[in-house]
């Protein structure tokens, strides 16, 4: 491997860590279900875990629907959480 690749992996490893370590309990169950929902999706599931951690933090609190739900009301964000993911 190569200084870069480990240098990349490193500090993936480090972001993914510290946005795991502030999501909530909800938060994580809501992830998983987003998860499981894309699971067919034609993206790497690094990819697919970024839209779902994107679209849980444009989710409110106290929001009871899916992320899978929420996104059909909300075109915009998950628009956004496409770009920032890297899905399209």
């Amino acid at each position: 491997m190569t200084i870069k690749f480990l240098a990349t992996l490193l500090s993936g490893s480090v972001f993914l860590g510290g946005v795991a370590f502030s999501q909530t309990a909800d938060d994580r169950k809501w992830i998983a279900q987003c998860l499981s929902d894309n699971a067919d999706a034609k993206v790497t599931a690094t990819v697919v875990a970024a839209y779902c951690t994107c679209m849980n933090g444009k989710m409110s609190d106290n929001e009871t629907r899916s992320i899978t739900q929420w996104e059909k009301a909300n075109p915009n964000a998950r628009r956004a959480c496409e770009r920032e993911a890297g899905w399209n």
